[in-house]
């Protein structure tokens, strides 16, 4: 059985980080990485993929060319993880064990969790830019009016507001084709607000009401049929026993019963519900009852587990009360990695606090980005160098430049290299 100083599993943005910078840090470190895909993907471009306006090759590197100079790659699936004899198994290579790990395997898609998505996603009028943001331009390019409507579940989801950036990207083409007058463009959210920020949420109620995008909050999608082009929603909202139908009803929706909405589509574009990976949500690292339930069971402050002070984790896996993005991955990588390498050379883990930095920069249109940063709470957290040269509660070309080749750039060269 093959043993490591430090294990880690995924090779994603936080697996490839937290690698680099402790390889930096320590070349003598001995670790291990557990990752099966051959391929890494730059997935915050892909909103960009699903609006025509980014190569999906481009997005697409090869595995090997990342993994840090001195790292193992463990070619598998982690498939059970046992804290208590530090021991993860593999589908195929057996055990390994370890004296310190870093689970950081990223999140799954499971459309299974909403009836009737598996049949539909990715086929016909049905996209995702989560899954397959090239169908989504198809379907874009394909759209000649009706109902267009744009959701997200009721799960946990990585960068909770990109289901709204291809919203607006997607209003915005409609527009350029000729076809905006003939289309309805619904965002349905099981959220109370189109953010959580109130600065930036004041500037996207702005753009909602400017563009007539019609905003549907306490709308949770519950079933699918594919057939009929119909998504159903239950209305969400807390103390009500009822909800009714908008006045004049553009998009035609009917109610069943008191708190469901079934609406017709021409194009649905959905974010799948998404899980932390079965092998984790079985583990005892997971928290096992109540809120949280399935991820991992950190201080959200320090990034060490609660009960198992030799695992760390970040990421989408962890139990953090913040956006799940690669942004709050680059602040929380060296806060893991200072505390963890505290541990291991004076026995007790560095008191380096992550504040909960998250930033999602929200495409509002061709050549138009908020770049919205913020802290635990929502609290407005802008990079103090940006926001002395822009105001990022506005629409900015200069932020549409940065999403386009500066941020793409800062993570194939520097994040992922443990440079930034």
């Amino acid at each position: 059985m093959t043993h490591y100083q430090i294990l880690i599993i995924g090779g994603g943005t936080a697996g490839i980080t937290i690698a680099a910078q402790l390889k930096r840090k320590d070349a003598s470190l001995q670790i291990g990485l557990i990752e099966p895909a051959e391929k890494h993907y730059y997935q915050p471009a892909w909103t960009l993929v699903g609006a025509g306006a980014f190569d999906f090759k481009e997005t697409e590197r090869n595995q090997k060319d990342y993994i840090p100079k001195g790292v193992d790659w463990i070619k598998d699936k982690a498939t059970e993880i046992n804290p208590v004899i530090n021991e993860v198994k593999t589908a195929t290579s057996g055990s390994f064990t370890y004296d310190f790990l870093v689970p950081v395997p990223g999140l799954v898609m499971a459309p299974e969790l909403l009836p009737g998505l598996s049949e539909v996603l990715d086929q016909g009028v049905v996209c995702s830019n989560y899954t397959n943001p090239e169908h989504t331009w198809e379907v874009l390019q394909n759209f000649k009016g009706g109902n267009a409507v744009f959701t997200q579940p009721t799960t946990p989801i990585k960068c909770g507001g990109a289901p709204q950036k291809i919203m607006y990207m997607a209003e915005d083409y409609f527009r350029k084709k000729g076809v905006r007058e003939k289309t309805n463009v619904l965002f349905a959210t099981p959220g109370t607000v189109i953010f959580g920020v109130p600065e930036f949420a004041k500037t996207l109620n702005k753009i909602i009401h400017d563009r007539d995008i019609i905003f549907k909050p306490f709308y949770a999608p519950v079933r699918i049929d594919g057939e009929k082009q119909e998504i159903t929603f239950r209305y969400s909202k807390p103390g009500e026993s009822n909800c009714t139908i908008m006045e004049g009803n553009p998009l035609g929706e009917e109610l069943i019963g008191a708190l469901d909405i079934k609406v017709h589509y021409d194009m649905l574009h959905i974010a799948p519900p998404q899980t932390a990976p079965k092998f984790i949500q079985e583990s005892p690292i997971s928290i096992q009852e109540g809120p949280g339930k399935g991820w991992i069971d950190v201080d959200i402050h320090t990034m060490q587990h609660k009960r198992f002070p030799n695992i760390f984790s970040i990421g989408d896996v962890a139990h953090l009360p913040t956006a799940k993005t690669g942004a709050a991955i680059r602040k929380q990588a060296p806060v893991l990695v200072q505390n963890l390498l505290t541990l291991i050379k004076e026995g007790k883990a560095g008191q380096q606090s992550y504040e909960g930095y998250s930033s999602c920069p929200i495409v509002t249109g061709y050549g138009k980005m908020l770049l919205c940063e913020f802290k635990y709470d929502n609290v407005k957290d802008s990079d103090p160098l940006i926001s002395t040269l822009v105001d990022t509660t506005k629409e900015q070309y200069s932020m549409w430049l940065l999403k386009k080749y500066g941020l793409p750039f800062l993570y194939w060269n520097l994040m992922l290299r443990g440079k930034a």
